[in-house]
C-alpha cells in the first residue's frame, strides 16, 4: 500500500467526508445536461443522473420513475427537496 502524506491523508478524508455533497453538486450540473444534450449525450447523462442520485441512497423505484418519465424537472424538483432537507439538518460538532 502506498504512503500517502499528510496533506494527501486529508485530501482523502475530506473528499469521503464531502462524498453526498460533491454527488448531489454533479447532479445539479448534469440536470442542465439533460436540457441542452440530444442523442446518445443525453443518455450517457441520464445514466450519470441516476449514478450519482443512487450514491446519495435515493431508492430504486423513484429511480426507474425519473428514468421512465425522462423529465430534467423532476430531477430539478428531486434536488431542491434533498437541498432543503439537508439544510434543516443540524450541523455536527
Amino acid at each position: 500500500m502506498a504512503e500517502y502524506t499528510k496533506f494527501q491523508q486529508n485530501a482523502i478524508k475530506n473528499f469521503y467526508d464531502n462524498r453526498d455533497t460533491i454527488a448531489l453538486q454533479r447532479v445539479q450540473e448534469l440536470v442542465t445536461e439533460l436540457y441542452l444534450s440530444e442523442g446518445k449525450k443525453l443518455q450517457k447523462n441520464w445514466d450519470s443522473v441516476i449514478l450519482h442520485l443512487s450514491k446519495l441512497n435515493v431508492d430504486k423505484k423513484t429511480l426507474d420513475h425519473l428514468r421512465k418519465e425522462a423529465k430534467p424537472e423532476l430531477v430539478a424538483t428531486l434536488i431542491t427537496k434533498m437541498l432543503n432537507k439537508q439544510d434543516a439538518t443540524p450541523v455536527k460538532k
